[in-house]
């Protein structure tokens, strides 16, 4: 045998080694701290039986490969039936049931085996994430204890939709002019559905801690209207906080430019470089004279905003889709019967309900090269604006005067900046 080879080959096997007393370690650390209280010889796994562990997985890997395949999943066994004993004579002590312990051990075995297999990085990843969730037993318990029903639902139906349902589709063309691609419009509804999850989860895990800056902030992801509208009732009863009330709209309808900014990122870049300038002055505009609002009422006490109580429903997901498709097929029909008038039609008459889906339309569009960038992001600019008119109505209309005008004002600015910088972009 080669010198060098041997040499190398052991070495290679000593730092696998290492890393796994190490990760072994990383994990008895976490386990050896929860249990520091308890008497010598009472602890059944702390850092020493969970480092020495991870060096029987590495070891019983590297025999496994010159003695038997079958040595490491025996070795495996074996820790299993010792962490089982230990745990079940703890448990009949102190009335503990839980086999969280038993998981962890079993894991640390598998880690040292993986830098054994030369998975050193992927091992290393698990022990840490693994580590986290034995860490945070009371952060993810008391999360769960606040959770509702009906959001754990949305949750596994946000994963119905996006790890099963996606992938069954058809990822080619269909209908008139292979306008309608079955994955991609999914994949679209997706996109739409998880940044309005994430925007009602922000709200509902830290809005009522962080105030009323934060949860209009964040409810611009999950849906700015339905924010525009309650605080612009609630400003019609308690008219002496109108400034924060329209501080609150402002940020809510600001959150809506980076939001389709993002939509445009993940579609079509090329159409980035043609907003992002707009995107920016148009969401500071909105920015700086809410939190200049909030900042002379900051003491004031408002009643934070009720979200949907489902912020995922498999109908309105379904609709969503239908609605891209329409859209879709009427903005080639529309731009063929009349050129761009037509997409800046379609466009105004989308906005005032739904921005996501013309954006996310016109961006797809525009990525086949069916349409000019410029002229989707000019419609992308015409519907933002119809939308935003739309919502200034409500604060003017449905609000105290004095919210109305705030709003209106600063939204009117917006628009405003918003085309000129688009217009010098494009020129």
């Amino acid at each position: 045998m080669d010198l060098t080879s041997f040499t190398n080959g052991h070495t290679e096997a000593a730092l696998n080694m290492l890393i796994a007393l190490l990760l072994g370690a990383l994990i008895g650390l976490q386990r050896g701290w929860v249990s520091r209280d308890q008497q010598a010889g009472t602890r059944i796994a702390g850092i020493r039986t969970h480092t020495l562990t991870a060096l029987t997985g590495c070891i019983s890997y590297l025999l496994a490969q010159s003695l038997s395949p079958w040595f490491l999943p025996a070795m495996l066994l074996v820790i299993a039936a010792v962490a089982i004993s230990g745990y079940r004579a703890a448990a009949a002590a102190s009335h503990n049931v839980s086999i969280t312990g038993v998981i962890g051990l079993l894991l640390t075995f598998c880690f040292g085996a993986m830098t054994a297999a030369g998975e050193a990085v992927m091992a290393a990843m698990a022990a840490v994430i693994t580590t986290m969730i034995l860490d945070n037993k009371t952060e993810i318990h008391g999360a769960l204890r606040k959770l509702r029903e009906h959001e754990l639902d949305a949750g596994l139906k946000l994963l119905l939709i996006s790890v099963v349902m996606l992938p069954l589709l058809p990822n080619q063309g269909m209908g008139p002019g292979n306008a309608i691609n079955p994955y991609e419009i999914w994949w679209m509804v997706v996109l739409i559905a998880s940044i309005s999850f994430i925007g009602y989860f922000s709200v509902r895990i830290a809005g009522a801690r962080k105030g009323l800056l934060f949860t209009s902030l964040f409810a611009g992801l999950s849906s700015s209207t339905a924010l525009t509208l309650h605080f612009s009732r609630l400003s019609r009863s308690a008219p002496h906080h109108a400034p924060l009330l329209a501080a609150g709209i402002l940020l809510a309808c600001g959150t809506m430019f980076p939001r389709i900014l993002l939509y445009c990122l993940l579609i079509n870049a090329e159409l980035v470089t043609l907003l992002w300038l707009p995107v920016v002055l148009m969401t500071a505009s909105l920015y700086i004279p809410a939190f200049i609002m909030s900042r002379r009422n900051r003491h004031a006490d408002v009643e934070h905003p009720e979200l949907a109580k489902n912020p995922l429903e498999l109908q309105s997901a379904i609709l969503l889709g239908g609605l891209l498709v329409v859209i879709l097929l009427l903005a080639q029909w529309l731009q063929q019967s009349f050129g761009d008038n037509g997409i800046y039609l379609l466009a105004a008459l989308s906005g005032i309900t739904d921005v996501d889906a013309i954006t996310l339309s016109l961006s797809r569009m525009s990525v086949s090269g069916e349409l000019p960038l410029a002229t989707a992001a000019i419609g992308i600019l015409i519907a933002i604006t119809v939308n935003n008119v739309f919502k200034s109505s409500l604060a003017l209309f449905i609000g105290q005067r004095g919210t109305g005008i705030r709003v209106a004002l600063a939204m009117a600015i917006s628009l405003l900046i918003g085309f000129i910088s688009l217009w010098g972009v494009i020129a």
